[in-house]
């Protein structure tokens, strides 16, 4: 039998000696700018912002903690203030369609201008349009061609007047038009003087007046189109005013804005249609505000999107990627119960606000809101955004609305988001490939060098700094990466998920406080950790409770057969602990071969099963070279209620079939995890640390002998970052660590007895079962010749 090899407690975590840093306090540090640890990410995210083609987004991808945010908010804007402020864009009113508004760009900070000018524009005309058709000489040329309109109607009503004379009648203005009434004498008759008339006489009268009546009602043609002309003329002397006064205002802002096509076609049909309607800007000051309000609002202007203040490209962080929020909306007001709205009321979304820069989003987020996703889709590949209604998108009745002129969108989107969420747009969208091109992929942990320990400690002084708590002395610096160790699960490697480093300084920082020190020392933050653990580890506790008070059968001593502990891990989400499970085995004659109890009663997952399975292949290849294996071996997860995955407890469970078919028994002392091959050979696995540290919180509690300890794959050594009490404990020879290669070393560690005296206890078992099996079968056949 070979002699156990053992780990040292040097080799059990990974230590930093204080009196490596130079400093009194991190105070004294320059503060990190920037991630550590992360070179493939940054320059993927170099890279992708380097492309400018459309379909080159990016997906920033990690898990929670790692800086993904902060880092994407520095980067992006230290790019974006490199490059060009991108155009403005202003909505204004359609004379010729109302319920499109038109879309109009310009260079950053004239749109602004540009509303100004034209609420400029308009006071100047509501306090000139008045002095103007107020001036003397206007009323003058008004006055002239109203004395030609009343001269040339007063000789056309004395033409008229004379005629009806002529004729038998006078003539009358009613408020129903005229009214014809016959003479006698020279006088207007009187009712009475034409009611003694005899019947023939007022038959001839009124023959009379028919004839009258039609020559009046030419007359009557000619003063209306005399007083129609007049109009006209009014209305043309008008509009030449109108024009002296708008032309000079209007030819200064073809000018300013001669640059801008569409800019000065709207500024035509604003010209046109004031002069148009110039009698709207003649008002009293009690109908100006009524004015301002309707009529006049159409010459305003609707800043959609305002650039002036920005330094380079936007970047627009959208924390709530609703449909409304991502792509506009039109707003509405209630008036006396009815919904009004106009173009001066259409608001950008987050979209139009990052066009020409970039755009943050949450993968999670725009993937809960309704439409989100297909709408942002949509705009990326046509590059063009139209706000919509999400009623009208989901096909529902919508209200009429205003139907905003299209704006064509350049920007380049970054969606931040888990690992699995990548996996599934990945492969279940198709068009998430052709979008997002690039791939920005943080890593939870980095090589942990001495340099870039110096960087932690940098970055603990930044956020000391940031957020006004006491800074470290080394000693809290060397705790601080010995625990970034544990974190990472490796001696080789410190986590870069920063939240949690993040959490142990502020809850130092308390600690610090109430014992009144200046600066946070190891002691704090090893108090801190405690700390932590002892808030979320009650189910932890409870379980070791119930192996306390016996509930859950647990021996430590002696040497059992076909009876040995796996060490498990509970994941409760803010806290890993490992779990010891006794697992037994039990073998007799028969030809079923390996039986897992957990997967008849389907209790166990499909990683388990192949584990079970794989322990076939290695006793097969082992001892059923010449002849079948004439064996039923039951392996079961003692006391385990719950689904059972993974592969770590097979060379656990396959120890366990070499002690029952041998009938050599094991030390209960000692607590087993690894996964193996059908080969033998013994593969690492999760979470040692936790393991090895919860079959040591048991062994503490039932008593420390110095025989206790676990076996673990030596592949997984430089994963142990394990607590001070365990290193203690392997250090005074009180608790042991086993690094196993392969099954030959590891059972017997556990035996004390050599492999090839239980490989063969194991042969002579597995040939006793085969005899058994043939003299029954031989039993039988004679039975039946009979």
């Amino acid at each position: 039998m070979n002699q156990r090899k053992e780990l040292s407690y040097l080799q059990l975590k990974k230590s930093y000696n204080p009196e490596d840093f130079s400093f009194y306090s991190t105070e004294e540090l320059d503060a990190l700018d920037g991630i550590i640890g992360q070179n493939r990410a940054e320059k993927s995210m170099e890279f992708g912002l380097r492309v400018k083609n459309t379909k080159y987004n990016i997906f920033v991808t990690g898990l929670k903690g790692t800086g993904k945010k902060s880092y994407i908010q520095k980067i992006v804007r230290e790019k974006a203030q490199k490059e060009d402020i991108p155009d403005d864009w202003c909505y204004v009113y359609n004379f010729y369609d109302p319920n499109s508004p038109i879309s109009i760009h310009m260079s950053a900070g004239m749109g602004r201008i540009f509303s100004e000018d034209m609420d400029q524009l308009v006071k100047e005309l509501l306090e000139e349009v008045p002095k103007a058709f107020s001036d003397e000489e206007y009323e003058l040329e008004k006055a002239e061609i109203i004395k030609e309109y009343k001269q040339s109607r007063e000789l056309l009503l004395d033409e008229l007047s004379k005629y009806c004379l002529e004729n038998g009648f006078t003539i009358k203005s009613t408020t129903k038009g005229f009214a014809l009434t016959p003479t006698q004498d020279g006088e207007a008759m009187s009712d009475e003087a034409y009611e003694k008339l005899d019947e023939e006489e007022r038959k001839k009268i009124e023959k009379k007046a028919q004839d009258v009546e039609k020559k009046a009602l030419e007359f009557l043609k000619k003063i209306k189109g005399i007083e129609s002309i007049t109009k006209d003329e009014i209305l043309k002397l008008d509009q030449i005013v109108a024009k002296e006064i708008i032309k000079p205002y209007m030819d200064v802002l073809f000018n300013k804005y001669k640059e801008y096509k569409k800019i000065i076609n709207y500024l035509q049909d604003v010209q046109e249609d004031m002069i148009e309607n110039i009698y709207d800007f003649d008002l009293s000051e009690s109908e100006r505000e009524e004015k301002e309000e309707n009529f006049l609002k159409r010459y305003k202007v609707n800043i959609f999107i305002d650039n002036s203040e920005n330094e380079g490209a936007p970047v627009v962080i959208e924390y709530n990627p609703t449909y409304n929020n991502l792509i506009g909306k039109v707003e509405y007001e209630n008036e006396q119960g009815s919904l009004k709205t106009d173009f001066t009321m259409i608001r950008p979304g987050a979209i139009h606000k990052a066009n020409g820069g970039y755009l943050i989003l949450q993968a999670s987020e725009i993937l809960m809101n309704v439409k989100s996703w297909d709408t942002l889709k949509r705009i990326m590949r046509t590059g063009t955004i139209k706000i919509e209604s999400l009623r009208t998108q989901l096909g529902v009745v919508d209200i009429v609305s205003l139907k905003p002129e299209a704006i064509p969108i350049s920007m380049k989107v970054i969606l931040v988001g888990n690992p699995y969420l990548y996996s599934l747009l990945y492969a279940y969208d198709e068009d998430f490939e052709k979008l997002f091109k690039i791939k920005v992929d943080f890593d939870s942990v980095m090589d942990a060098t001495m340099s870039r320990a110096k960087k932690m400690a940098r970055f603990c002084k930044f956020f000391c700094t940031k957020e006004n708590i006491r800074h470290l002395d080394p000693s809290g610096v060397a705790k601080i990466l010995e625990y970034s160790h544990k974190i990472a699960g490796s001696q080789k490697k410190f986590t870069t998920r920063f939240n949690k480093i993040v959490e142990l300084l502020i809850e130092a920082d308390v600690w610090a406080e109430l014992d009144k020190s200046l600066l946070i020392t190891r002691d704090h933050i090893k108090k801190a950790y405690l700390e932590k653990i002892y808030r979320n580890n009650k189910i932890e506790d409870k379980i070791e409770e119930m192996y306390h008070t016996g509930k859950i059968l647990f021996n430590l001593k002696g040497k059992e057969v076909g009876r040995i502990y796996g060490l498990s891990v509970l994941d409760l989400g803010d806290l890993m602990c490992g779990k010891p499970t006794a697992i037994t085995v039990t073998t007799f004659c028969g030809g079923k071969g390996i039986i897992n109890i957990e997967r008849e009663v389907k209790m166990s997952g499909s990683i388990h099963d192949k584990g079970v399975m794989i322990l076939e292949g290695y006793l097969s290849e082992k001892f059923a070279q010449e002849y079948p294996l004439s064996v039923t071996a039951k392996i079961c997860f003692e006391q385990s209620y719950s689904g059972i995955d993974g592969d770590s407890a097979s060379s656990t469970e396959l120890y366990g079939i070499l002690s029952s078919l041998s009938d050599v028994p094991i030390f209960q002392e000692i607590a087993v995890t690894g996964s193996v091959n059908q080969k033998g050979e013994i593969q690492p696995v999760g979470g040692v640390s936790e393991k090895i540290e919860g079959f040591f919180s048991l062994c503490k509690h039932f008593g420390l002998t110095g025989k206790q300890g676990v076996m673990i794959p030596y592949q997984n050594i430089d994963d142990l970052v394990l607590f001070d009490e365990v290193i203690d404990a392997v250090k005074e020879g009180k608790f042991h660590i086993y690094p196993i290669s392969n099954i030959e070393e590891g059972i017997e560690i556990l035996t004390g007895i050599s492999f090839n005296e239980i490989c063969k206890r194991c042969r002579e078992k597995l040939n006793k079962f085969r005899s058994n099996i043939e003299n029954k079968n031989h039993k039988e056949k004679r039975i039946k010749r009979r």
